[in-house]
């Protein structure tokens, strides 16, 4: 029944009542503080429109085509909460998510193969940066796709986007990318508990 009348979700009630005010303290947190130095993904209804936002200040500031823009995904697992004490410039950093069947080893700033017995792991905290012009790197990186749930299903929205997916995110690999899709290497927002 809850799940009808909120976000998206898996959790039984205990859990998802526990994601909810966790999503509430986060919102008021920036209505009474201002706009948040990071941003906790899991809080967001709609992460696509908050993406979108982000680059549609970007586009106003530096007065380019929104269409010209596309992020540059900067992992910062040198960074932990109590180490952001400013906005960066440009873009935002993001965390909360997490990723299924690998990890982010953060010795070696890519993604490798998770450890025994660990189905899922947290990803460290991004910097979405926008980028005029950017050109997509193609090598030696893997595009996983990051979903709100991990069903990994969803369906399209009037507004053109999914219920379930967000996005894709460019990450550095040593491994052909056909390793991680074999696996189903994909990144999430919420779990199931």
């Amino acid at each position: 029944m809850w799940g009808d009348k909120g976000f998206l979700s898996l959790k039984p009630l205990a859990s998802w009542t526990t994601e909810l005010n966790n999503r509430i303290d986060f919102i008021n947190n920036w209505i009474s503080k201002g706009t948040p130095n990071h941003y906790w993904i899991p809080g967001f209804f709609f992460p696509q429109a908050f993406y979108t936002g982000i680059m549609q200040n970007f586009s106003r500031k530096r007065e380019i085509a929104i269409d010209k823009i596309a992020f540059d995904f900067n992992v910062r697992d040198d960074l932990t909460v109590a180490d952001i004490t400013e906005k960066p410039e440009d873009g935002c950093y993001v965390h909360g998510m997490f990723i299924e069947g690998a990890r982010w080893d953060s010795v070696k700033h890519l993604i490798t193969h998770s450890k025994p017995k660990e189905l899922f792991s947290d990803f460290p905290f991004m910097h979405l940066m926008p980028i005029k012009d950017r050109v997509p790197v193609t090598e030696n990186i893997y595009e996983i796709p990051i979903y709100k749930v991990v069903s990994r299903k969803g369906t399209l929205m009037t507004t053109g986007h999914s219920t379930n997916f967000v996005m894709y995110i460019e990450l550095a690999t040593k491994e052909n990318k056909d390793t991680w899709i074999r696996a189903g290497v994909a990144g999430f927002i919420s779990l199931r508990y």
